[in-house]
């Protein structure tokens, strides 16, 4: 699809870094940001948007999100048809972009054709960085087998969220083989998790030689690793190895906000998915033995957002939802506006999003140059969660790549 040539006549656009707002035009051509002017002169044949009253904010970044999860029951869903999770990954899809989420970073599950399909407006959704496939060892967080299912199903066209590799070589292929697709990031399994059937939530995963390879695979590459991780340990022990950013750390000490400040690595918190696996994780297909293990994570969340954002960590905004609870998306602002203030979490959702994702100066801010992804909402994000926490009442314009792509009166 074409972008549109448009202006937004006086709205006030929202300096996210500095937390401040303030009445501009904005005049977007060719997919970019053109010029922020108190008045922009535009083309006569430019569409003109009224966005007095309105707040114009950066398109949002989810960093955390499994696309292709069209059910909490993972290990169920790799058995299904990849036609199947593709036409659920779509409906997934279009909904974050509704929500005014116009990129992700997907941590397991996408792959380079689902990029494709929304970069070449087959499907309608977020721009997706995707790491391919997640690696797991073997009983590991993204080993989704029973207790008695003796072989491991690796084959690259099932819809499962990770691949298991035990060994130096086994990890060095695994990682090169997602690197080889295109892949944004590596993703290893480093502690255990909520969504697997046979780990304990505070179990090591993966030696530290492998650690090792797997991050030397992705410097090699130019690409970089994150972690899964919920302890201390196994997120302290990532950080030392040059893991560059950690998924989840609910259980996060002193030691690791130090490490996170000394390696400027990068916090992605996914609070919302545990209150609705909680509560809605039993209706959702959430196997009983993972809904056991939801408590041993969900009260330590915020504290450990509190740590790490008075301690001067990178944090990125992350959900983590899975099946139907895709739709509590924007829940997460509402979450964080407990412990953080407004403009703090939505620096999380752009600017620092963006510095996650090696894309400063394109995503996250309402610049000239940047990609002319961006929202109008009838409130101001930097001073109340609820204006994203709410889209249905709040969001009033979605323009992904200078296109309107959803509006609402």
């Amino acid at each position: 699809m074409t972008p549109q040539l448009l202006v937004l006549r006086s709205g006030s656009v929202c300096d996210v870094a500095a937390g401040q707002s303030a009445p501009r035009d904005v005049l977007i051509q060719e997919g970019r940001i053109v010029e922020v002017a108190e008045r922009v002169s535009a083309p006569a044949t430019a569409t003109e948007v009224d966005a007095s009253g309105l707040h114009v904010v950066p398109g949002l970044i989810d960093a955390h999100v499994h696309v292709t999860a069209g059910s909490a029951d993972l290990g169920s869903q790799a058995e299904e048809s990849a036609n199947y999770v593709a036409a659920q990954t779509s409906t997934i899809l279009a909904g974050m972009l509704r929500r005014g989420f116009t990129t992700v970073r997907d941590v397991g599950g996408a792959d380079y054709g689902l990029a494709a399909a929304v970069d070449e407006g087959l499907w309608a959704g977020p721009k997706v960085h995707f790491g391919g496939k997640a690696l797991s060892p073997t009983g590991g967080h993204g080993d989704l087998r029973g207790p008695g299912r003796q072989v491991a199903d690796n084959h690259a066209c099932c819809p499962n969220i990770a691949t298991v590799c035990d060994g130096l070589d086994e990890v060095r292929r695994a990682a090169r083989n997602q690197l080889r697709t295109g892949a944004h990031h590596i993703k290893l399994m480093l502690s255990g998790g909520v969504a697997s059937p046979t780990d304990r939530v505070d179990s090591m995963q993966f030696s530290t030689s492998e650690i090792e390879a797997a991050v030397e695979e992705a410097a090699n590459a130019n690409r970089y690793v994150t972690g899964h991780a919920y302890t201390a340990r196994a997120v302290n022990r990532g950080l030392r190895l040059g893991v560059r950013c950690i998924e989840h750390g609910n259980l996060i000490d002193d030691e690791s906000v130090a490490l996170f400040v000394q390696h400027d690595a990068y916090l992605v918190p996914t609070l919302v998915t545990y209150e609705y696996l909680h509560s809605e994780g039993a209706e959702a297909g959430l196997p009983p033995a993972s809904q056991a293990k939801v408590a041993d994570v969900l009260e330590a969340g915020l504290h450990a957002l509190d740590r790490a954002a008075r301690g001067g960590v990178n944090i990125a905004f992350g959900t983590d939802l899975l099946g139907r609870m895709h739709r509590h998306q924007s829940d997460e602002f509402r979450i964080r506006g407990q412990v953080q203030s407004a403009a703090d979490v939505l620096r999380s959702a752009t600017i620092t999003g963006a510095a996650l994702l090696g894309r400063e100066g394109e995503l996250g801010v309402i610049a000239e140059g940047a990609i002319a992804d961006v929202l109008l909402t009838d409130g101001n994000p930097l001073q109340d969660t609820e204006v994203l926490a709410q889209p249905d009442k709040h969001l009033r314009m979605v323009i992904q790549d200078g296109r309107v792509v959803h509006e609402q009166g």
